[in-house]
């Protein structure tokens, strides 16, 4: 697929390959957590948005790790897979609490809620708190974490394996 695209387009994607399928991955997870947060506030918790957000977050997080682990980062390992999973959440955690923290600041600290502001000024507020500010502080942690902690050697699944699977096979 990659081989389709102009230069200089193909090479930057080539060697930023992790970055660009991280890239894609949270986009899809954004669109999963945005459709969820605000079904989840409007429908279910129209008075708890700070856990509508939470549940959203939860939803896509389990989403990510998969896609992540088979795609972004499918060389990437180091860990056995438990351990893998523990700091992923661990990291994903960490990440739902910034994702939320602008949010929280926007609702709690600066009232921009009704009564206090209109209904399309807590709507944008919300959008731009929690789904621009607060998925971009956590997108940042988050490939910090990833490549730091939870998937921290290159080509140490080269072929796709994890390394349980590498040593159930008697290659590790």
């Amino acid at each position: 697929m990659v081989s389709r695209f102009p230069e200089p387009i193909r090479s930057i994607a080539l060697k930023h390959r992790e970055l660009v399928k991280f890239a894609l991955v949270g986009g899809t997870c954004f669109v999963i957590d945005t459709v969820l947060f605000f079904g989840i506030k409007t429908v279910v918790l129209p008075n708890n948005p700070v856990t509508a957000k939470i549940i959203a977050t939860l939803v896509a997080t389990i989403v990510s790790y998969v896609l992540n682990r088979e795609w972004s980062f499918r060389t990437r390992g180091g860990r056995e897979r438990h351990h893998e999973a523990a700091l992923f959440f661990l990291v994903n955690g960490i990440g739902i609490v910034l994702n939320s923290a602008p949010l929280y600041i926007a609702r709690y600290a600066f009232h921009l809620q009704e009564p206090h502001v209109s209904r399309l000024t807590e709507e944008v507020s919300d959008f731009l708190s929690a789904q621009i500010i607060g998925t971009l502080i956590a997108m940042a942690f988050r490939w910090y974490g990833y490549k730091t902690w939870v998937f921290p050697e290159e080509n140490a699944r080269g072929n796709g394996r994890s390394l349980d699977e590498e040593k159930e096979l008697g290659h590790s």
